[in-house]
C-alpha cells in the first residue's frame, strides 16, 4: 500500500451514481498521480462532469470508496474538496466582478492584524504569487470589463494560493485565443514541476497530445482505459471515446432529398462568426461539426434571428426574407430546439400540455379562445406518436428525464408546422434508448420533406444521421463533406483547423 500513497494523489474505485433513468457513472476506477496532467475524455454525456462533481463535493456517490492523498475520504461539500487540497475551475467562472484581483483570490481568507484585514499584505502576496506563475496582472484593479481569459488565471491563482495538491479544469480553453491557451498550458507545466497534479477535461484533442501526460477515456458512464499520450495516436483515442457499432445505434433512413429550402450565405456577428454560407434541402438532414467555441450555434442564432448578425441574407425557397426576431422565424415556419432546453425551450414548472402548445397556441383557439380540449386533444397525440413517457399530460415538465424533456420541445416545433428545424446538441445529457428514438423522430421529420439542421458534437452521431457534414473551425466553415465521403479522420481534421478545402 506504500507504493500507492507515494504514487497517486487519488484513487477512485467502484464509484457509481444514478439519476431519475440514466446511470451516470457505473462502477468507475479512476487514479491520478502526484505531479502529472491527466486528460479526461469521452462524449458528451459520458460522465465526465458527474465525475468532477463527485469529486468537487456538489453529488454525492451512491456507491464506491475515494481515497486522497493517501487516506480514505469523504467529500460532502465543496468546502471538504478545499480544505483536502482539491479545486475545481468549472466553465462557469466564479469571479465577483466588483472586487479587485486580489480580494477575488483571497476572498474569505484575507490576511489579518489585529483583527482587521491586512490590505497591504493581501496586495503584496498576491503579487508575489502572480510573479511566481509569471502572470502579468494589476492585483489591485477591479474585475470587471477583464477578458475571460484574465479572469480564469485569477480562478487558477486563487486555486494555487491555498495548499492545492490537485487541480480540476473544466474545458478551460472553450473560451480561449490560441495565444491565451498558450499561456495557460505555460502555467499548468508550471504548476506540474511544483508538484501539483491537474485533471484537464477537454473535446480538443490537439490540446491533449500537447499537455497531458496519460488520459483516461469514459463511455457511457463506464471507464474504458487509461494510456500514456505518448505512445496513443489520435486514431486510437477516437476509437475508444466512441466504441460502439455504430450501425447499431442510428436508424437508417432513405428520405428523397428534393429541393433547396433554406440557403443562408455569408452570416457573420464581426466577433464569433466570420463569412459562413450553407443551404439544406428539402428531406436533407445537414450535420454541423466543429470542437467547442467554432461558432455553430451563433452562426444558428442568427439565422433565426434570436441573435443580431451584421453580415449576410437568408433565403427561404430561393426568396431573400427578413429575420429580425425568433418571432419572424416561427412566421416563416422555421424551428429551434435549443441545446439549452431548461432555460431556453421549456417552463419547467408548467405542465407537459402547456409546454407543447406554447408556441402555436392559435392551432388550439376556438372563436378566439383557447380551447382546453383542442389542446389536450393535441397534447395526447404528440405524447403518443414521441412516446413521451409521462404519467399524464398535466404533469410539469421538470419532473419528466432529460430525453421526454428533450422530446416535449420537439412537439413543440411539430404544432407549429415548421418547415426547416435547427437542433442543437438533440441528444446531449440524454441516455443511449432515448436517444436512438430523437433520431427516429429525425428520420420521421426528414421523410415527410422537411430540412433538418444538427448542431453535434458527437462525431459518431453527426456521422450517424446526416446527409452532408459541414465543419466549422474558428467561426469558419473549414469543409462541406459529402456521404460518400465521410470519415472520422477527414472530419477531425477538418475540426482541428489541419485540413484545407
Amino acid at each position: 500500500m506504500g507504493q500507492m500513497q507515494t504514487e497517486n494523489i487519488l484513487c477512485l474505485r467502484g464509484v457509481s451514481k444514478s439519476f431519475p433513468g440514466v446511470k451516470a457513472l457505473d462502477n468507475v476506477d479512476f487514479d491520478v498521480r502526484r505531479g502529472e496532467v491527466l486528460a479526461l475524455a469521452g462524449e458528451n454525456g459520458a460522465g465526465k462532469s458527474t465525475l468532477m462533481k463527485i469529486l468537487s463535493g456538489s453529488y454525492r456517490r451512491d456507491s464506491g470508496t475515494i481515497e486522497f492523498d493517501g487516506r480514505q475520504v469523504e467529500i460532502q461539500s465543496p468546502r471538504d474538496a478545499e480544505a483536502l487540497g482539491l479545486s475545481i475551475i468549472y466553465q462557469e467562472l466564479n469571479i465577483l466582478q466588483g472586487l479587485s484581483v486580489a480580494e477575488n483570490i483571497f476572498l474569505g481568507r484575507q490576511p489579518k492584524r489585529n483583527g482587521c484585514v491586512d490590505w497591504k499584505k493581501m496586495y503584496s502576496d498576491a503579487e508575489a504569487l502572480f510573479r511566481q506563475l509569471n502572470i502579468q496582472m494589476n492585483v489591485h484593479r477591479r474585475v470587471l470589463g477583464m477578458s475571460l481569459a484574465q479572469q480564469q488565471m485569477i480562478e487558477i491563482a486563487r486555486a494555487v494560493s491555498t495548499d492545492v495538491k490537485l487541480v480540476i479544469m473544466d474545458e478551460p480553453t472553450s473560451s480561449l485565443t490560441a495565444q491565451e491557451t498558450e499561456l495557460l498550458f505555460d502555467i499548468i507545466r508550471q504548476l506540474r514541476s511544483r508538484g501539483v497534479s491537474v485533471i484537464f477535461i477537454t473535446h480538443r484533442l490537439d490540446e491533449i497530445f500537447t499537455i497531458a501526460d496519460r488520459i483516461t477515456v469514459l463511455r457511457d458512464g463506464c471507464s474504458v482505459g487509461t494510456r500514456n499520450v505518448a505512445g496513443t495516436t489520435k486514431a486510437e483515442l477516437i476509437s475508444m471515446m466512441i466504441g460502439r457499432e455504430m450501425t447499431k445505434q442510428f436508424p437508417p433512413r432513405s428520405a428523397a432529398i428534393g429541393q433547396e429550402l433554406l440557403r443562408a450565405e455569408h452570416i457573420s456577428d464581426g466577433k464569433k462568426v466570420r463569412d459562413v454560407s450553407f443551404s439544406v434541402a428539402a428531406g436533407e438532414v445537414l450535420g454541423f461539426y466543429g470542437l467547442v467555441g467554432a461558432g455553430r450555434t451563433e452562426t444558428m442564432r442568427m439565422v433565426f434571428g434570436a441573435d443580431r448578425r451584421t453580415a449576410g441574407k437568408v433565403f427561404l425557397h430561393g426568396r431573400e426574407v427578413r429575420i429580425r426576431s425568433p418571432r419572424d422565424s416561427v412566421r416563416h415556419r422555421i424551428a429551434f430546439v435549443t441545446e439549452n432546453r431548461k432555460e431556453e425551450g421549456l417552463l419547467l414548472n408548467k405542465p407537459v400540455r402547456f409546454n407543447i402548445v406554447m408556441v402555436a397556441l392559435n392551432k388550439i383557439l376556438q372563436h378566439r379562445l383557447l380551447s382546453r380540449r383542442r389542446e389536450r386533444e393535441v397534447s395526447e397525440q404528440y405524447v403518443q406518436e414521441l412516446n413521451i413517457a409521462t404519467p399524464s399530460i398535466n404533469k410539469p415538465v421538470m419532473f419528466l428525464s432529460g430525453g421526454n424533456q428533450q422530446k416535449v420541445v420537439v412537439a413543440k416545433w411539430l404544432l407549429s408546422d415548421s418547415e426547416v428545424i435547427i437542433l442543437d446538441e438533440p441528444t446531449r445529457g440524454i441516455d443511449v434508448g432515448a436517444k436512438r428514438e430523437i433520431y427516429e423522430i429525425i428520420n420521421q421529420l426528414a421523410a415527410a420533406g422537411k430540412a433538418i439542421l444538427v448542431i453535434s458534437s458527437d462525431m459518431e452521431e453527426i456521422l450517424g444521421i446526416s446527409d452532408r457534414i459541414v465543419v466549422m473551425h474558428e467561426g469558419t466553415v473549414a469543409g462541406v463533406v459529402g456521404k460518400a465521403d465521410f470519415s472520422q479522420q477527414l472530419i477531425s481534421e477538418y475540426a482541428i483547423g489541419g485540413a484545407k478545402l
